[in-house]
């Protein structure tokens, strides 16, 4: 596996981790650092968002998940997605 030599954000990636506090984007950021580190620790999602990969963190004591693309040929890591469970499969279908 190669390294990740680009992180890409979706505009509403960056629209969500706008809104974040400080400690909220230290949380974040360890979550993407681990995701540069190893592409493949989010579980990849079939059907309809057979595109996706969705890795599980905590942010402030809170279950939150990250959706985000990998490309292996392009070394690419794609944010596009964040927020908690509710809703958050269905708001990526409606995006995507």
């Amino acid at each position: 596996m190669a390294k990740i030599t680009q992180v890409l954000q979706t505009p509403t990636f960056k629209k969500a981790v706008k809104k974040l506090h400080q400690n909220q984007k230290k949380d974040l950021d360890k979550a993407v650092k681990g995701l540069i580190e190893d592409p493949l620790l989010g579980e990849q999602k079939k059907g309809d968002l057979s595109f996706l990969r969705v890795h599980k963190f905590k942010m402030n004591k809170q279950s939150t998940l990250l959706g985000y693309s990998y490309q292996d040929g392009k070394v690419t890591l794609e944010l596009m997605a964040l927020g908690s469970h509710e809703n958050f499969y269905r708001d990526i279908k409606s995006i995507y």
